[in-house]
Parts: structure tokens; C-alpha cells; sequence
């Protein structure tokens, strides 16, 4: 594998750091003017369904995809190949390129700043009718302080996959902001929750205590529900079953206690904390999951993960509509599942022997039929919020 790490740094301009992993001695650095980036990412914002300042998550959704051109595949193009041009130095494309005209398939681990949280890497449009995707495998690399943590062990892939699919929340029916994400289920989500999930979707007995006894022994975790952030990384939330009688770091919201990422870091009893195991691998399938770089601190759900163990963990970017909302606002949307169809082609991607390649694939078949076709259902409103952060063990004895 030929690897590269692309790190970005917000300093008043954005900077942008790349080493090949066998030259670890030749890094490069260049300087991408903020005020050459700063309408294409802003652009970005404005099309995703991720709220903006001072905005609702519901009127998001319709800003994004009733009018934004995630959803409408010429404008989506379009900023497509402006993120590309502006985000990724000549430079860095040209060793890109070398790379594959001698009949190699790069790896770019990104780690992205703040302000390039948004940046759906593996979609970026370099090349006519082609995506990153097309030529690279794309992975997120968390923060060295998070995957060299002193203590960090990653857990070994093996195990049962631990499902928790489409969780009641106490005191949340489906109309709510907490009601179900993913709708009736269907027969191929019926069959996935059998697998995973005995007891089936739409469970009402999986709080706090429930999964992390279950996730000692496990060798996956696929969760399907609801994520909501905080005023910081370590206060992202997921939203169990979990009735106000359980113990966390986090105030109830009426009838339900959420659990946060520093309950999963640093255990969530008081008196007898300890951080929780992590399988091998983890699947957040749920809004703005992995949010943790939005933050200067690097801390979040998906450092939470790493640091119990996780190895893979996918999560999101931005908001996820469900089928529900993409029928209700996009204007001409068939008939057509979108979200369950996701969820499983993350499941097999985390079981596959390289998740990263595994769901890069899944994104390279929805991009090179949303730009032959436009078909809304292979709209990258919904692949492309998806990236996976890869931290293997780390190294020693060099």
C-alpha cells in the first residue's frame, strides 16, 4: 500500500502538510489562502443538511434538499470540482498522479481542520466524470494524541457483532426529533437486525449497562440511531434506551439520559469509572456522528471509540435524511430506500477484510451512477457523508 498523510491546520490561512509514509523524512507544506477556500467551503456548508448558526434542523433539511445541489447533479458538479481544485495543492496531485500512472492505488489518510470538517474527501471531482474515490482509497487518521494514547491497546477483530438498530428513546415517539430514523423496516433490514440484533429493530432494552457489557467481547458494533452534538467533542451524544435512572455525565432530557463520548472514554459510574471496551470495529450510522473534527480538541464519539479499542470507526459528516425526508422535500425522489440500503453496505463493509476499500467501493458505484444518470436516489447527500477513521496499532521498535 502507498500512503500518504494530508493534514490540515487552520491558522488564519488554511495549511495544508503531506508525507508519503515510506518518506516519512520529506514532508511538504503549502499555504492555500483563505480567501481562495473560503467560498468553496462556505458553499459546501450552505449544501449540506447540517444546520447553520442560528438555524433549525428541520429547516436545514429543507435548505438542503429542496433547493441545494447535493440533490441536483449538474450544480453538485460543480462545487464538486471547486472543493477539489481549491483543497488539493497541484502539487500534492501531481505525486497523487505519478502514483497511479505507474499502476498504483493511493491511500490518502486526511485529517482535516475545523473548517474542513465538511469536506466529503472520498467525493471530491478530480477528473472528468471521476471521483477521489475512482483512484484512491480515502480514510480519516485521527489525532496522534488519540491513536498513540499511552494505554491504547486495539482490540482484535473477532467476536459477534453487537446490532443496535433504530433504538427507542424514553419519552420520544416517531414524530419527534428522536423518533425513528429508519422507518418500517424492510426485508433486508429485518434479515441484517437477525443477525445483529436479536429481538429485532426499534428495541426499547438497550441502555448504557446493556451495550457496554455486551461490547466486551465483540468484534463489531453497528449503531443506527441518533447522535446530537454538544457545545464540545467529549459532550457528542448517542441516544439509547437509557430512562433517567442511569447513571452519566449528561443532564436527562425529560425521560431519557443520554450518553456522551466522555462516558464512553472514562466510564459512566460515578464512584467506579472505567472507560469502556471498544471492539475492533464501529459503524455510527447517525447524523453529524463523526463531528469530532469540527472541534479544535480532538475528542468526540469517534475518539471515544478509538481510544477503547476501535481500530474502524465509520461515521458522518453532516446530517443524514432519512427516506422519509428525501421523499417529503426532494423534488421528483422515487420511491427508492436510500437509508437502509446504506446501512447495509456499511455492514459488509466493516466485515470485509479492508472496511476503507470495502466502502469505497459502495461510494464509487452511487458516485459513477449519480454522474451518468442523476438518479436523486444516488444523490451524495447520503454516501458521501460517510468516512472511515483508520488507527491501526501503532508501530514501535523503529
Amino acid at each position: 500500500m502507498v500512503a500518504v498523510q494530508v493534514k490540515f491546520v487552520d491558522a488564519g490561512e488554511l495549511y495544508v502538510s503531506w508525507r508519503w509514509e515510506h518518506e516519512p523524512d520529506r514532508p511538504r507544506v503549502r499555504v492555500l489562502p483563505r480567501s481562495e477556500v473560503r467560498g468553496p467551503l462556505a458553499d459546501l456548508a450552505r449544501a449540506t443538511p447540517s444546520p447553520l448558526p442560528g438555524e433549525s434542523a428541520g429547516d436545514a433539511l429543507v435548505r438542503a434538499l429542496t433547493h441545494g445541489p447535493l440533490v441536483d447533479r449538474d450544480r453538485e458538479i460543480e462545487l464538486s470540482t471547486r472543493l477539489a481544485r481549491a483543497v488539493l495543492p497541484n502539487p500534492l496531485a501531481v505525486e497523487l498522479n505519478a502514483v497511479l500512472t505507474a499502476g498504483g492505488r493511493p491511500h490518502l489518510r486526511i485529517s482535516p481542520s475545523p473548517s474542513t470538517a465538511l469536506v466529503p474527501w472520498e467525493a471530491l471531482r478530480v477528473d472528468e466524470g471521476e471521483r477521489t474515490v475512482h483512484h484512491a482509497d480515502v480514510s480519516v487518521l485521527p489525532p496522534a494524541t488519540v491513536r498513540n494514547a499511552p494505554g491504547r491497546r486495539v482490540s482484535p477483530f473477532g467476536g459477534p457483532v453487537v446490532g443496535v438498530l433504530d433504538p427507542r428513546v424514553p419519552g420520544f415517539g416517531d414524530a419527534s426529533g428522536l423518533g425513528s430514523v429508519l422507518g418500517a423496516p424492510g426485508p433486508e433490514l429485518v434479515a441484517l437486525a437477525a443477525g445483529h440484533a436479536p429481538g429485532g429493530v426499534r428495541r426499547d432494552d438497550i441502555d448504557r449497562d446493556v451495550l457496554e457489557h455486551a461490547l466486551r467481547d465483540a468484534g463489531r458494533l453497528l449503531y443506527v440511531g441518533h447522535v446530537t452534538t454538544g457545545g464540545h467533542g467529549l459532550d457528542a451524544r448517542l441516544h439509547l434506551s437509557c430512562g433517567t435512572g442511569t447513571t452519566g455525565r449528561a443532564a436527562p432530557v425529560g425521560a431519557h439520559r443520554p450518553l456522551t463520548a466522555a462516558d464512553i472514554a472514562l466510564g459512566h459510574r460515578p464512584g467506579a469509572p472505567r472507560p469502556w471496551r471498544i471492539p475492533n470495529r464501529v459503524a455510527l450510522v447517525a447524523c453529524e456522528s463523526g463531528g469530532d473534527v469540527r472541534f479544535a480538541e480532538p475528542t468526540g464519539l469517534v475518539a471515544a471509540m478509538v481510544h477503547g479499542g476501535a481500530e474502524y470507526v465509520v461515521s458522518t459528516r453532516w446530517t443524514l435524511p432519512t427516506d422519509a425526508g428525501l421523499a417529503a422535500l426532494v423534488p421528483g425522489f422515487p420511491p427508492t430506500p436510500v437509508l437502509t440500503p446504506a446501512v447495509l453496505a456499511v455492514d459488509a463493509a466493516q466485515s470485509a477484510p479492508d472496511p476503507v476499500a470495502a466502502l469505497g467501493a459502495w461510494q464509487r458505484e452511487r458516485a459513477t451512477r449519480w454522474e451518468r444518470t442523476g438518479d436523486p436516489a444516488c444523490s451524495p447527500v447520503v454516501w458521501a457523508a460517510f468516512g472511515t477513521a483508520w488507527a491501526p496499532p501503532a508501530v514501535t521498535g523503529r
